[in-house]
């Protein structure tokens, strides 16, 4: 089995967000970047697959020069090769377009990817990208086993869960869920020295359409001043005659 990973290069949650240029553009200055939290999540079910099955592990990220450092990490993890398109992210549709073209190149049985970014939370990558391929596709997936070429995913859902059977070619939209999160990996020493050796490939973007642009970004009002009351009478008061709640 050839199962491709697709890694997003996101901001550290504990950054501190910035905007520049009238708030239009994201300031990266002093950002520290990780591999997206719903990809590792894929890429350690992936690494499974490996050790368990003798799957093949690639991954793939759509960035600048400045995301090797993340896919990297992902080499070091255990990933056996990785390939970095040589665009900017700057749309879905764009990334999906990009990615469906490395799928198709490289043959692969199972695309894993995250269920949406922690940066913009577009959450549309691997549904397009199952679209372009034609292929079989489980979102919110939090469980999947392989046999041969046929494929059983839990997914999450409203309310509960959701079992399903499918086959290969499959693209999934992993989560939280889809391995325990103290099953997480952190490269060692001897990953780290290996990561260096293998392979990464840079591709340049085929011609693809870009679906929206971002015109501008704001940060969530500040909150307003906390009001202490030590009475129950004058908390009731605030909540019927200020707050409009009861």
């Amino acid at each position: 089995m050839k199962i491709l990973v697709c890694i997003s290069n996101v901001p550290d949650t504990t950054s501190k967000i910035n905007f520049t240029e009238g708030d239009t553009k994201f300031d990266t200055n002093g950002v520290q970047f990780v591999i997206n939290p719903n990809d590792e999540f894929g890429l350690t079910r992936a690494m499974w697959f490996k050790e368990k099955q003798g799957a093949s592990v690639h991954v793939a990220t759509v960035g600048s020069p400045s995301t090797e450092p993340t896919i990297r990490k992902a080499l070091a993890i255990g990933a056996d090769e990785a390939i970095r398109v040589n665009a900017e992210p700057t749309d879905g549709f764009f990334v999906a377009q990009q990615l469906a073209e490395v799928v198709k190149n490289g043959e692969y049985d199972l695309v894993i990817g995250g269920r949406e970014s922690i940066d913009y939370n577009g959450g549309m990558v691997p549904g397009i990208l199952a679209a372009l391929l034609d292929m079989n596709f489980v979102n919110t997936c939090i469980g999947l086993e392989v046999d041969g070429n046929n494929a059983t995913a839990m997914r999450e859902i409203d309310g509960g869960k959701e079992k399903i059977s499918t086959t290969l070619p499959l693209v999934i939209g992993g989560q939280k869920g889809l391995v325990e999160e103290s099953d997480l990996r952190i490269p060692n020493m001897r990953g780290i020295m290996m990561a260096r050796k293998k392979t990464l490939n840079v591709v340049e973007p085929v011609d693809a359409k870009k679906a929206t642009q971002d015109t501008k970004f704001e940060k969530p009002a500040a909150k307003g001043a906390v009001k202490l009351v030590d009475n129950v009478d004058d908390l009731i008061s605030l909540l019927h005659n200020e707050a409009k709640a009861i």
